[in-house]
């Protein structure tokens, strides 16, 4: 089969960073992640990826994702057959990771990026994809028909998503989120103004073309757009919550360790948090 060509300037691009970044952890000898999977996608695209070699930002991508497989496992061991949808969800492989054979799970990007991941990343009968934009309400009512009950346990990861909206599509589509799938927990990351003005020489994205448009001082300002909302967790890269860290590789602890002491605002300024809509 001919290697999936992703040419520079598309949506596809972004996605590529972070795999890009899981594929260099899972080749150190103490990985973050252990990405096989990511390794051997890496290697099936036509993709120059040797610009982002040696970028730092790789492994804040790689912690972003270990967060939120960690805050997954936590949904998981408390609900077993629960239902996750991955929202953005590219080429990542949190299915391959963190799976319990029990969970539904759904995962959602736009067309040629589904058409991608279908080319690239075997099915199974636990998981649907979703070709849809996060802004397009029809995939909420997928998600929603398959929900046992309109209460049942559901977890919307949407990682690297939300900040490349619009503020009013981002209001727009968390305000459709909450009305239609109430009482989910929603897993995201927001980006402050020194990170959003200052992008153009970010030492990833500054290599792409795709721009964030939405800064947000942190996923508790949402509650005031989506009242009733609870957030149950919001963090930094250098403010990690003990129970991820302490099972990090020595090397990436030591890292991060540096990392809180230098207080950087492209790092204080960006945020993962989680939610409980209302």
């Amino acid at each position: 089969m001919t290697a999936p060509r992703i040419e520079p300037g598309t949506v596809q691009e972004t996605l590529l960073i972070p795999l890009y970044g899981r594929a260099v952890d899972h080749a150190r000898e103490e990985p973050v992640l252990r990405d096989a999977l990511a390794a051997r996608l890496v290697e099936a695209v036509d993709y120059d990826f040797t610009p982002f070699d040696g970028v730092p930002s790789l492994l804040g991508a790689v912690l972003r994702t270990a967060l939120f497989d960690h805050w997954t496992r936590q949904f998981l061991d408390d609900h077993p057959d629960g239902t996750v949808v991955e929202i953005g969800t590219g080429l990542n492989t949190r299915y391959e990771r963190v799976d319990n054979g029990l969970a539904t799970w759904f995962e959602l990007d736009l067309p040629d990026v589904m058409e991608l991941r279908r080319a690239l990343i075997p099915g199974s009968p636990r998981r649907t994809g979703l070709a849809h934009s996060v802004t397009d309400p029809e995939w909420t009512r997928a998600v929603a028909a398959a929900r046992p009950a309109p209460d049942a346990p559901l977890l919307l990861s949407a990682e690297a998503v939300l900040p490349f909206l619009t503020e009013e599509e981002a209001r727009a589509t968390l305000t459709m989120i909450a009305a239609r799938l109430p009482g989910a927990w929603l897993a995201l990351d927001t980006a402050g103004p020194a990170i959003v003005d200052t992008q153009d020489s970010h030492d990833a994205l500054g290599k792409v073309q795709a721009r964030m448009r939405w800064s947000c001082p942190g996923p508790e300002a949402l509650t005031a757009w989506l009242p009733g909302a609870r957030p149950l967790a919001t963090h930094t890269l250098s403010t990690l919550p003990a129970e991820f860290t302490d099972r990090l590789p020595g090397w990436c602890r030591e890292t991060l360790t540096d990392l809180a002491a230098r207080r950087l605002p492209q790092v204080e300024e960006y945020r993962l948090g989680l939610l409980r809509l209302p």
